[in-house]
């Protein structure tokens, strides 16, 4: 540890009470921010908080044992709108509330509520802004707790604030605790670069790190038992996902951007914990524990593309690379629906997708990369062996439209025999089969349709 060191004994907090240490811990971050920077410890114990802000040069140590568990009170979380050290200016606070969104017109939607730092929708347990190498930093045993925080004006109704919400910040990691109960994403990151999330697990709640317009990410040996989907954002440059656990009620990876390697990674459902969004309201309200109510619990995807209009997205999406994988009972392998169904996936589409060296079971539903007209998807899928669950009848390998080459090579399908490879909806592009073992007869490896196109939004 490097700069003033400070444990948050030091500035009056008291573990194992039931008053809020908040105050106390944040006087702690501040007397090491104004110092020049440093560490602030917090030792084992239980502490209640609400928001904190930890600022540039600073870490926030989680010794071993040490439990930060969130109010359930919605409107102690406003940190920002008060902050005295570092005010922010009146352009990076709004009233505005979460807006629901218009899935007739995307364009419709004001997005103030999310794009503004000083949101009540962008408030969390820990917030970062305009700040630069920072840190959060857990030792084995190191909890942050959102205890389900359930908030009436939130997003849907019902969601809290963030675990973790960072805004235009460099140089920030998020290191070996376990963060579970988030009344929203475990970590919201905006505008970021330089990002590492290494050893951390994140259990329940909603997106277990969420990243818009982010450069330079690193996710690495970390687990994801969540709720919503495990990995997501979009508008990010230069990803690296490798080494992780991804185990959900939605989507192993929500994600669009450029230049993005998943690596030796393990996607699998059912999940641990259930969609939050499945619970009734008298249950959101409640807090109701995330394993003790039987609600949903099937993993949707392995990569549902993402794309809306929450943000300009600069860069044209290319290049996103999953390889050396294992998937187990997901619905789908792939969601990439350019069709026009989708809410999330109408602004700018990916352009190549590669898939290789992947070992997939117990999936239900046809791979879908339904790309754009003006961007037709190049696609490699290579070294894949796919088995479908058993009951799931008739089922394609692939629904594609408007690509510019798909290319499978040494691809295993184990599906019924008769069932086309491939499903086309349009003809604009080339198709390659390369060593594609299956049952289809020789004839009715691609299948050209000009029937309605359906495909189940995720």
């Amino acid at each position: 540890m490097r700069g003033l060191i400070v444990s948050i004994l030091e500035t009056g907090a008291v573990p194992n009470v039931d008053a809020l240490q908040t105050k106390a811990i944040q006087n702690a971050l501040d007397k090491v921010f104004l110092a020049g920077g440093g560490t602030v410890t917090v030792p084992a114990g239980k502490y209640n908080i609400s928001s904190v802000r930890v600022r540039s040069n600073t870490t926030l140590y989680l010794e071993s044992g040490a439990e930060l568990y969130g109010s359930r009170n919605p409107e102690l979380y406003n940190i920002m709108a008060g902050d005295t050290v570092e005010p922010l200016s009146p352009e990076h606070l709004t009233d505005k509330l979460w807006e629901k969104a218009n899935r007739e017109n995307p364009f419709a939607r004001d997005y103030s509520f999310m794009r503004t730092v000083g949101s009540r929708w962008n408030n969390g347990m820990i917030r970062i802004a305009f700040a630069e190498n920072v840190a959060i930093v857990g030792e084995s045993g190191a909890v942050i707790d959102g205890c389900d925080c359930y908030d009436a004006v939130g997003e849907e109704r019902y969601r809290g604030p963030h675990g973790v919400s960072v805004w235009h910040s460099k140089n920030v990691t998020f290191s070996g605790y376990t963060i579970r109960n988030t009344g929203n994403w475990a970590h919201a990151v905006w505008y970021c670069k330089n990002l590492t999330c290494e050893g951390v697990t994140a259990e329940a709640g909603h997106d277990g790190i969420h990243m818009t317009r982010c450069e330079n990410i690193v996710i690495r040996n970390s687990h994801f038992y969540t709720g919503d989907d495990c990995v997501a954002g979009f508008g990010n440059l230069n990803t690296l996902v490798e080494g992780c656990t991804l185990n959900t009620a939605c989507s192993g990876l929500r994600f669009g951007g450029t230049n993005a390697l998943i690596r030796n990674c393990h996607f699998y459902g059912p999940a641990k914990f259930f969609f939050r969004g499945s619970l009734s309201l008298e249950e959101k309200i409640s807090g109701a524990a995330a394993t003790n109510i039987p609600h949903r619990i099937n993993m949707l995807s392995v990569l549902t593309y993402y794309a809306d209009f929450s943000v300009e997205i600069p860069e044209q999406p290319d290049n996103i690379v999953i390889t050396d994988c294992t998937v187990e009972n997901t619905d789908r392998f792939l969601h990439f629906n350019f069709s026009g169904n989708e809410t999330w996936q109408k602004n700018r589409p990916l352009r190549t997708l590669t898939m290789s060296k992947i070992k997939a079971k117990g999936i239900s539903m046809p791979l879908t990369a339904y790309g754009s007209p003006d961007v037709p998807l190049i696609m490699t899928l290579k070294d894949i062996d796919l088995a479908f669950r058993e009951g799931a009848r008739n089922v394609p390998f692939l629904h594609t439209a408007n690509y510019e080459r798909i290319v499978l090579e040494n691809v295993n399908i184990d599906n019924d025999a008769g069932t086309p490879v491939i499903k086309a909806w349009t003809q604009d592009g080339e198709i390659v089969l390369r060593n594609v073992e299956c049952q289809t007869a020789e004839e009715a490896r691609i299948v050209y349709t000009d029937e309605p196109f359906v495909c189940k939004s995720i």
